[in-house]
């Protein structure tokens, strides 16, 4: 309980996002060791500078965080932090895991989801009558397979993806970017009441928050971080639905696509992912089959006293920038990195750059300031 208390905290600090905290309990093996540590000792992290920490200091000297889970406890009633042995252990595993995940719905959903296979459905909020089609036949036959089916609860395919499992007798998880009181679209009411009588509304935002743009984006680590598979049914080239689908592959999941016509703005994307290597979505029968190859959870869940929560490998081309930011963050003690140094840092072509810290920026792992400027986030 006490460290719940101190992942709350950290969370509540202005400049610390989900993988500094991470990184501040891999360095001090909990989270209130960290609360405790030296300015130079939280130096020592990677990713924390002499500005964040000048920053950050008048903030924890002013937070009791006894106190503060005591008063969050009042209006938020469910919530995990990964120091809990119910948080969801594949969400674990990410680099920024959600400090605070708060939860609604079915408790025996919510107390077995960490064994549960959960494999996402994702796409576009306009659909064509293929695409509703397809994610009519997918999300019934995982269903009726066993498997839970998690999306946004957004128009569109997550709307088909909810509805149609439900129908099934399945199981279904919806990933808000408001908190797990709030409906959004508005249309969705009736859908998201039976997803509480049939599943659960996870967020990573506290009761009572409204929608905003910047909340759905990043909505999308969780829905691909929580699922074994992610299924891309109709995503333009420019789609959340692809940054889930980035996401997933990053994270060690995987991820298939449902083939469209290249007629079809709509299946751009998918065919995008399927030539780089995602999965062809052919059948339901098929997708099972593949579905069926997929290595049985049988680790171990992680509980408050085991203090390794393992980072995934990313790319060597995202690995590389993101190296090169902290090099430069360390090398110069700034908090910063501009845009041409880690271009020199590297030694890549300029685009390449640019669209790796644009990946790593989706994926959390660093942020862009004023000036073309990168920090570790």
């Amino acid at each position: 309980m006490e460290e719940r208390a101190f992942w709350l905290a950290w969370s509540q600090i202005p400049g610390i996002g989900p993988v500094l905290i991470k990184r501040l309990y891999r360095h001090f093996g909990s989270l209130e060791s960290a609360w405790e540590a030296s300015p130079k000792e939280l130096m020592e992290v990677e990713g924390i500078g002499s500005q964040t920490v000048e920053e950050l200091l008048p903030e924890r000297n002013k937070c009791q965080p006894d106190r503060l889970l005591q008063q969050h406890e009042q209006k938020n009633e469910h919530f995990w932090t990964p120091a809990e042995a119910d948080y969801p252990r594949l969400l674990r595993e990410i680099p920024d895991p959600p400090p605070v995940l708060y939860y609604c719905g079915d408790s025996k959903l919510v107390k077995d989801l960490g064994n549960l296979p959960a494999i996402a459905i994702v796409g576009t909020r306009d659909p064509s009558d293929y695409g509703r089609r397809w994610t009519r036949k997918l999300s019934s036959t995982l269903a009726q397979n066993g498997f839970v089916v998690v999306s946004g609860l957004a128009d569109g395919i997550d709307t088909e993806a909810h509805h149609n499992c439900i129908e099934s007798g399945g199981k279904t998880v919806a990933v808000l970017g408001t908190g797990v009181d709030v409906v959004y679209p508005w249309a969705n009411r009736q859908l998201y009441q039976e997803v509480l009588q049939n599943g659960c509304a996870l967020s990573e935002y506290p009761v009572g928050t409204q929608p905003d743009r910047t909340h759905f984006p990043r909505r999308n680590r969780i829905v691909a971080g929580l699922s074994r598979a992610v299924l891309v049914i109709e995503a333009p080239k420019k789609s959340g639905a692809l940054i889930t689908a980035y996401l997933a592959n990053d994270y060690g999941r995987d991820v298939y696509a449902l083939p469209g016509s290249l007629d079809n703005l709509k299946s751009k994307g998918c065919l995008i992912l399927i030539s780089k290597g995602a999965q062809m979505i052919l059948g339901e029968a098929e997708l099972l089959e593949m579905l069926g190859t997929m290595p049985q959870l049988d680790y171990p869940i992680m509980d408050a006293t085991q203090t390794q929560l393992p980072l995934i490998d990313l790319s060597a081309e995202l690995s590389q920038v993101l190296q090169s930011v902290s090099e430069i963050v360390k090398t110069t003690n700034v908090d910063a990195a501009a845009f041409d140094a880690i271009v020199n840092q590297t030694g890549m072509a300029a685009g390449s750059v640019s669209g790796a810290l644009l990946q790593l920026e989706m994926l959390g792992l660093v942020s862009q300031l004023p000036g073309m400027r990168y920090q570790i986030h």
